[in-house]
């Protein structure tokens, strides 16, 4: 995306939509979802949603890769026990969805899985989905984590908040 288009989609975007598109409602059932799907791997999700950048943010240069990353160490998303933690980050006004997963995950989960994974979630967005979407990526996510880190016998420990964040 050129620099100008950016910079008008963080300035104008429908990025004002946060609160309708993640009501407490769906904010309470993607949390139920994260919990219970943990229960069944020893992986751990956060899933964080952005309404937009700031200027100064976009003007430097940070784009939603670049963010994601900085929201996946501010949410500590890096700090589990078996490097197991995944961040699912949207960022509204430009449309984007970014995986983030910590080096324990990457060794064990091939990135066009976590492809597949955005892209049905942009697609469910792009038709104003955002429930669908953000549920199917929830479970998507834990089907992956449940096959690269099964719970087995173990018992898991939340190591992190399961309710999404609103940036």
């Amino acid at each position: 995306m050129a620099g100008m288009q950016r910079l008008l989609r963080n300035l104008f975007a429908g990025w004002w939509r946060m609160r309708r598109s993640f009501d407490a409602a769906l904010l309470d059932d993607l949390a139920a979802a994260i919990a219970a799907g943990e229960r069944k791997h020893l992986g751990e999700l956060r899933f964080a949603v952005e309404s937009r950048l700031g200027i100064g943010a976009v003007l430097g240069g940070m784009d939603a890769t670049a963010r994601a990353r900085q929201v996946f160490a501010q949410l500590q998303v890096w700090d589990t026990e078996l490097n197991s933690g995944v961040l699912l980050y949207l960022l509204l006004a430009e449309h984007r969805v970014e995986i983030v997963v910590d080096r324990g995950v990457a060794r064990r989960v091939p990135q066009a899985q976590w492809d597949a994974v955005r892209d049905k979630m942009l697609q469910c967005y792009a038709r104003g989905q955002w429930r669908e979407g953000s549920l199917q990526g929830v479970a998507a996510t834990h089907a992956l984590l449940q096959a690269a880190f099964p719970a087995g016998n173990a018992s898991q420990v939340d190591e992190l908040p399961d309710r999404p964040t609103l940036l």
